[in-house]
């Protein structure tokens, strides 16, 4: 049940990642390749019916933590307190930014609030789980650095994906000029994990940047999202042995009785979370084209 509980956890970080990871991108490129205020709602609009959804991921997945982790949620959420304090301050901004961009008359401080409100997560997420792996102000520093260059390669590549005319060239555009600096980071960042995960995590880092030469914005989304799985993994697999210093996940977790219910509870409402949200992508997958 241990063991279970941790893959579930490991399965919810994975879709918080891939999901707010192209939500980040987009917030910190719509203002930059963006010309007017249409285009900018254009950018926008790719991640307005999804981006509070893609959140919940990342509720379940601390919630999980607490319920079947304790001891390993405390430790972690004690010791980089000011990490996480600086995380929600950015989601606040973001969705701040986002909900009243259409209801003030200058909308200028909503895009510094969702571009700055993206990037923080965006960076300090691989801070923290870098920190928690190596233990170092480098360590932190590198991971935060790949984990934001992931996320704007992501959301570039998503960008392209879901729109037309301008915005979708300069994305590709953009996308392709962030590929040169991801793919030295991800060498440098995963190089210390060692694992098949790691090496296949910059090997679809590569394959990504390939394809969206080639203007096959589907697959390329899916080789950064593949990346981020197999990032995500590889980072899961060393947090397995040791999730803190000193304690093993064994030592962590909650008694076996509070475990089995909360597999009971995860295998009720788990598959609605999955179909709604797949439901949601569904009706919004198509293109969206700048405002007449």
């Amino acid at each position: 049940m241990i063991d279970l509980w941790f893959v579930i956890i490991a399965f919810l970080w994975t879709g918080y990642f891939v999901l707010e990871g192209f939500d980040f991108g987009v917030g910190l490129l719509a203002p930059l390749l963006s010309r007017n205020d249409a285009e900018q709602r254009q950018s926008l609009q790719t991640i307005g019916p999804v981006w509070d959804g893609n959140e919940v991921w990342l509720i379940t997945a601390v919630g999980a933590m607490f319920a079947a982790f304790p001891a390993w949620y405390s430790g972690v959420f004690s010791a980089f307190y000011l990490h996480v304090t600086l995380i929600l301050v950015g989601l606040i901004l973001r969705g701040v930014g986002l909900e009243w961009r259409g209801k003030v008359r200058n909308p200028a401080w909503c895009d510094m609030a969702v571009m700055v409100g993206s990037g923080l997560p965006a960076f300090l997420w691989g801070a923290v789980f870098a920190d928690l792996l190596f233990g170092s102000a480098v360590a932190a520093v590198l991971g935060g650095a790949f984990t934001l260059a992931v996320c704007l390669l992501h959301g570039a590549v998503f960008l392209a994906l879901r729109t037309t005319g301008a915005i979708r060239r300069r994305a590709r555009a953009a996308a392709l000029a962030v590929s040169a600096a991801v793919i030295p980071v991800a060498v440098l960042a995963l190089s210390n994990l060692g694992t098949f995960p790691a090496l296949a995590a910059m090997a679809a880092l590569t394959a990504a940047t390939a394809l969206i030469w080639r203007r096959r914005e589907g697959w390329a989304f899916t080789a950064t999202a593949a990346a981020i799985v197999l990032a995500t993994l590889a980072v899961f697999m060393e947090l397995r042995v040791r999730p803190l210093p000193g304690l093993t996940l064994a030592e962590a977790a909650s008694g076996a009785y509070t475990l089995t219910m909360l597999s009971w509870i995860g295998l009720i409402a788990l598959p609605f979370v999955l179909v709604y949200q797949g439901w949601t992508y569904y009706v919004f997958r198509k293109r969206v084209r700048v405002a007449a």
